[in-house]
């Protein structure tokens, strides 16, 4: 039976039922972090997630951001961190009820899944602005661009999708300054909502996950990736649908420029 990585150092002395565990590979995202799922003897359930070093968002940033949204939404209890052998970072984290969207049976009723992530967004977007301590603030996120684009880690071939493709870095950084908007309407934004991220139970979000994002922004940072991810998992045709059902106006050349933000920063 498949076991915890080897290389998760300090597992077993946090929580021994879990680094004994069978352990499915559950996700792998484009930056090299592994999530695995864990089951108990007991029939307990976590996630571990892997992230190798260097990787962006830090796990470390995620961890903050998830002991602040405990207070305030349904994302995932921490159990313990640590290192790996590889000098890479683990999370443990207690397992959430739902599924997350991509596996719901709703994935075939995108008529009825759709309207249920706008209501989950919705739902997200009501947690205090006045005590969140994370800011991707316009002025944050800008400087966070420039600095990501002055080091030279962004690669358009692997961090831009095919919308943006024609651009180089400097040509993306130049666009976003040029086209910035002149106000922000700030919530708390989750930073990269998407089916995956959200768990549903029946024709509702029950479960946030992958919070290294999370901070105080324009509700538009959230909405363009979010009204993006319907088409990439559903097909083309549901943006719309996501827009009014969250109660958002089409503003085209703020969902244009908010996701290409998210390829400069994410």
């Amino acid at each position: 039976m498949p076991r915890v990585p080897p290389d998760v150092l300090g597992l077993a002395a946090l929580v021994p039922e879990a680094a004994d565990a069978h352990c499915e590979r559950h996700y792998d995202n484009e930056v090299g972090v592994v999530t695995y799922r864990l089951t108990g003897a007991s029939g307990r359930a976590w996630f571990l997630k892997l992230a190798p070093p260097g990787v962006h968002p830090p796990l470390a940033q995620e961890l903050t951001r998830m002991r602040w949204a405990h207070e305030h939404l349904p994302v995932p209890n921490i159990r313990g961190t640590g290192l790996t052998d590889a000098g890479g970072t683990w999370m443990l984290t207690d397992a959430l009820p739902g599924e997350d969207a991509t596996r719901s049976p709703l994935v075939t009723r995108p008529e009825r899944l759709v309207p249920a992530l706008a209501r989950g967004l919705r739902r997200f977007h009501a947690a205090p602005v006045e005590s969140c301590p994370f800011s991707f603030r316009l002025d944050d996120s800008l400087a966070l661009a420039e600095d990501r684009v002055r080091r030279g880690t962004v690669i358009p071939a692997r961090h831009f999708h095919p919308e943006h493709a024609q651009l180089s870095a400097t040509e993306a950084l130049d666009l976003v300054l040029r086209t910035r908007p002149p106000t922000e309407d700030l919530v708390v934004c989750h930073g990269d909502y998407c089916l995956p991220n959200a768990l549903l139970e029946g024709d509702e979000v029950i479960g946030f996950v992958d919070l290294g994002e999370l901070g105080v922004a324009d509700r538009f940072r959230d909405l363009a990736i979010a009204s993006w991810s319907v088409t990439w998992n559903l097909g083309p045709g549901f943006e719309s649908l996501f827009l009014e059902a969250y109660g958002a106006p089409l503003d085209a050349e703020r969902i244009r420029f908010y996701r290409l933000l998210y390829d400069l920063i994410s």
